[in-house]
């Protein structure tokens, strides 16, 4: 799939569709492809592009050093019609730009190989030192009253009374629902590896004097 310009709303959106069931640009690891797009997008895309915006806060975790140092990849930019391979990173003297694998000649000597052995070995206790990227999650629960006399003050201090490593509670609001009744909705960051959007539902309904349900409004990847 190749997509247009992606600084207009329908590139972004043809790239948000590209990532949906992808994690980078060209394959499985981050590439050039990723630092092209990167630039070209400029800046971090809507929340109603999820997608887009998971991948960009991605690539931008990454320092420029390290974004330099990835590997070739085939861009879906549109050139002329037809997708384009990445241009390769500018060479300097940085240790990101080694070339790790050499040229493979039968008869490289030991030295040679001693060398390189020692730059491959190099690379990896950097890249084994790189901090682990943690996954986190934005959601909005939808927590509904019994009828309108429950006091809703009281039921926002129950939700936020919910610790959890990992979880963050956010903005709120009551939004009318009809006959007089409003529900809270309530916004978290979770990181979802520690928190359980099924186990915290469970905990907000245990206040059953107080709730009647608990809806996920939205659920987007950070």
């Amino acid at each position: 799939m190749a997509f247009g310009d992606v600084k207009s709303a329908q590139g972004l959106s043809e790239l948000n569709k590209y990532l949906a069931e992808r994690s980078y640009i060209s394959g499985y690891v981050p590439t050039q492809a990723d630092v092209q797009v990167f630039a070209e997008v400029g800046k971090a895309p809507a929340a109603s592009l999820p997608h887009a915006l998971r991948w960009y806060n991605h690539i931008a975790s990454y320092s420029p050093a390290e974004r330099k140092s990835w590997a070739e990849g085939v861009s879906p930019l549109k050139a002329g019609g037809k997708p384009t391979t990445a241009p390769a990173a500018a060479k300097d003297d940085d240790d990101d730009d080694v070339d790790l694998f050499g040229s493979g000649d039968e008869e490289e000597d030991a030295e040679a190989a001693r060398i390189r052995d020692e730059r491959l070995k190099a690379y990896a206790d950097k890249k084994s030192k790189k901090p682990t990227l943690i996954a986190k999650s934005s959601v909005i629960l939808d927590v509904k009253p019994w009828d309108d006399e429950t006091d809703m003050k009281e039921m926002e201090k129950l939700v936020r009374s919910i610790e959890m490593d990992g979880l963050l509670w956010g903005a709120s609001k009551l939004v009318p629902v009809g006959y007089g009744i409003n529900k809270l909705q309530i916004m978290s960051v979770i990181e979802d590896d520690k928190v359980s959007v099924d186990l915290l539902t469970e905990k907000i309904q245990d206040f059953e004097d107080f709730v009647q349900s608990v809806d996920i409004a939205a659920f987007n990847k950070i």
